[in-house]
């Protein structure tokens, strides 16, 4: 007889697991620097769009970014269907540019994890934001159509058109433009979760 499957979060009967709940899982998870924000208070605009369109390497060759995301206002409406958002801070310096790929890579795919457990363990609506364009094959096909890893794949807040820089700041959060490599990223990873 097979075995059934361990569940390492029960959602309860009624209602969910609270913020403090959650924190407790993302940190046994290696996740402790994390704090809430309604998703109503997330700042979308048209502008971020345009910094992907005019500005970003990843415009057309990736199959998470933008032309292959939805319109701003839609991306809008989409976050207003939650009602908590947590918002996960990684901050690291590296040695050289190419490394931040790889650090990239490896946080995120955890974070992917993580979202996969709250899903199975009933929040069906979790969806992750990961702090960076998706990474999750070395190289990408540039479509949804012809994406290899789907169940992984996931848009970054700025391919949905989040203003990071002035959302975050609403909590207390640091970031700051770099000027150089060798400075202090402040990265976030937004996990919408009902």
């Amino acid at each position: 007889m097979p075995r059934k499957r361990e569940r390492s979060l029960q959602a309860p009967r009624r209602g969910r697991p609270g913020r403090a709940e959650l924190a407790q899982l993302f940190a046994a998870r290696g996740f402790a620097d994390v704090r809430w924000i309604d998703p109503a208070d997330i700042v979308t605009a048209e502008w971020v769009r345009m910094k992907c369109v005019y500005g970003c390497g990843e415009y057309g060759r990736n199959a998470c970014c933008p032309p292959n995301a939805p319109p701003v206002d839609a991306c809008a409406r989409f976050l207003r269907e939650y009602k908590r958002c947590a918002v996960f801070h990684f901050a690291k310096t590296v040695e050289k540019p190419e490394d931040r790929r790889a650090w990239g890579r490896k946080l995120n795919l955890e974070l992917v994890r993580l979202e996969q457990e709250l899903f199975k363990s009933g929040f069906e609506k979790a969806f992750l934001l990961p702090f960076d364009s998706c990474g999750i094959c070395l190289e990408c096909p540039g479509s949804r159509a012809d994406c290899k890893e789907p169940k992984l794949a996931r848009p970054s807040p700025e391919a949905l058109a989040i203003d990071v820089f002035a959302t975050v700041r609403r909590i207390g959060c640091p970031i700051e433009v770099l000027s150089d490599y060798d400075q202090e990223m402040n990265r976030y990873a937004f996990l919408l979760v009902d």
